[in-house]
């Protein structure tokens, strides 16, 4: 048995099985034996059973919330949030199950296609093997879940080693909506288990959520499968001359600190037109060092720990190369422990690793600029290309980011971190590769089937 602490205060919380390989084999076995009872369900009930999967998740919402809180380190205000996105997710899959359909073909527009009638139909692609990570315990593992769901597809789940709980509740949950045994595994453990799920040839698709690194392997693996990968980021906002200031700051700061920057989407680089740079660098700081930071279960909580005593040091070990290399720290730049104060750099290089990695943690670097053309090649100047935010009532501008950013998502007048759960997500370049949200992830999770009947 494995574990589970508290990134908090590193209590037990629970302890859970670290499955050996027959274990995950088994499971596997089991949503094999549930592949052709979900591909022949009707559509209407699988609707169904996410809406009533989804009405059981918001009853249980305050308890479930706890759970990753606890589990994660992330407030209450947040995980909280998380719930209603994740019965959002179900619900948004429902429909979407609900209205699958394929398309007629113009068979006769060409000669040869005269007398015949030609339509395509969507079919489940089979077991999809699916990997997410701590920071979204919930509603990354609904994404997958859900649209595997309403596509007919049975689905195995390895959730991060340090979150299982919310993915075991959620998998109780889904099975007392009446999803047949099988159709939602949960595997427990870490590398192995990922390893044994990804390679197994009964899995027809993998859909992964992680970092770089590890999405690699994957690919190498992977071989002819539908593979779906959502990486990372290192988002920018940009600040234009014309922004609003107060609308920009309230929605930056939160976008740089929520869950502690422990985000894909958080926002990492803050580019301000140099004429309005101390005005909201001024107001920036300001609201930054408002932030309560504690115990995520107290309800006045926004900053709680990083994940793990690593991801702490890491983050540290960055900030203090940063400053060695000229940076300068505006506001925070400590740590006690896991916790870790809000960090604001000044002064920072396009080379340092809090500019051009993916932080995951606290952190934000402001950059001003005279000509927005070249703030947005500064922008878009990253191996990485998920979401991104520009601040502007200049339609020109808005339409040139659109044009000229090289991401996933860009976001006019909010922050990349904005996400709402029935958009297209994912992003360009080593953000990766296909894209979630319901109706996108179920495109993912099927395959054409094109029928041509003579009547001739």
């Amino acid at each position: 048995m494995a574990e589970i602490r508290s990134p908090y205060d590193d209590s037990v919380i629970a302890a859970v099985p670290d499955m050996d390989e027959a274990q995950v084999r088994a499971a596997l076995s089991r949503a094999a034996q549930a592949q052709k009872p979900l591909a022949e369900m009707p559509a209407h009930r699988r609707g169904a059973i996410l809406n009533a999967a989804a009405r059981m998740l918001e009853q249980q919402s305050e308890e479930t919330a706890r759970i990753m809180a606890r589990e994660s380190g992330k407030p209450l205000k947040y995980t909280r949030g998380e719930v209603a996105r994740g019965v959002d997710t179900f619900n948004i899959a429902a429909d979407e199950a609900r209205r699958l359909h394929g398309e007629t073909i113009p068979m006769d527009a060409v000669a040869g296609g005269v007398g015949r009638i030609g339509y395509y139909v969507r079919v489940p692609v089979g077991i999809i093997g699916a990997i997410t990570p701590f920071n979204f315990p919930l509603n990354l593992v609904a994404h997958k879940v859900a649209p595997a769901i309403a596509a007919g597809c049975p689905i195995v789940l390895k959730p991060a080693p340090q979150t299982p709980l919310t993915a075991l509740r959620l998998a109780e949950i889904v099975r007392e909506a009446g999803l047949p045994e099988g159709g939602f595994e949960v595997v427990t453990g870490g590398v192995d288990v990922g390893r044994w799920l990804t390679t197994d040839a009964r899995v027809a698709m993998i859909s992964f959520t992680g970092s770089v690194p590890v999405a690699h392997e994957i690919s190498k693996t992977a071989g002819i499968r539908r593979v779906t990968l959502e990486l990372g980021g290192n988002a920018a906002t940009v600040i234009d001359a014309d922004a609003n200031l107060t609308a920009a700051v309230n929605r930056t700061v939160w976008g740089s600190f929520a869950y502690s920057g422990q985000v894909c989407i958080s926002v990492q680089r803050i580019y301000v037109h140099s004429s309005r740079y101390d005005e909201f660098r001024e107001q920036f700081i300001g609201t930054t060092r408002k932030l309560v930071m504690g115990d995520p279960l107290d309800e006045k909580t926004d900053i709680g720990p990083l994940v793990s005593d690593g991801a702490a040091a890491r983050v540290e070990a960055w900030i203090r190369e940063a400053v060695e290399q000229g940076a300068q720290i505006a506001v925070g730049g400590m740590r006690a422990g896991r916790m870790f104060q809000p960090t604001v750099l000044e002064k920072v290089d396009p080379a340092m690793q809090v500019m051009c990695n993916e932080v995951f943690g606290p952190v934000v670097s402001l950059i001003p600029f005279d000509d927005f053309e070249a703030a947005l090649a500064q922008a878009d100047d990253s191996t990485f290309g998920l979401q991104a935010g520009v601040y502007t009532h200049n339609l020109n501008h808005a339409m040139r980011a659109v044009q000229r950013l090289n991401v996933g998502g860009v976001m006019i007048n909010d922050v990349p971190t904005f996400r709402i759960d029935q958009m297209p997500y994912g992003g360009m370049k080593d953000s990766g590769v296909g894209r979630e949200g319901p109706r996108f992830a179920i495109e993912e999770m099927t395959n054409l089937k094109m029928v041509v009947i003579n009547t001739l």
